[in-house]
């Protein structure tokens, strides 16, 4: 993934875990608006979400983050 899309993934992550604790959870879906305005974008993190990773659908932020922070 691009450096951009890391970064935002980083930052939803702190803030949700900033709103709702530690044990909050989320879906690949929280990094896009409710419009799908980029679709390319929006596969290549469905598939290092589902494909490369085999992640549940629901995951908690905390292990997100440290996954981009360690480029996993």
């Amino acid at each position: 993934m691009n450096s951009g899309i890391r970064q935002k993934i980083i930052d939803v992550c702190n803030q949700k875990i900033e709103k709702k604790g530690e044990n909050v959870g989320l879906s690949f879906y929280a990094f896009f608006a409710n419009k799908n305005d980029n679709p390319a974008l929006l596969m290549e993190v469905a598939t290092w979400w589902i494909m490369t990773h085999q992640l549940d659908h629901f995951e908690k932020a905390v292990k997100i983050k440290k996954m981009v922070e360690n480029n996993i």
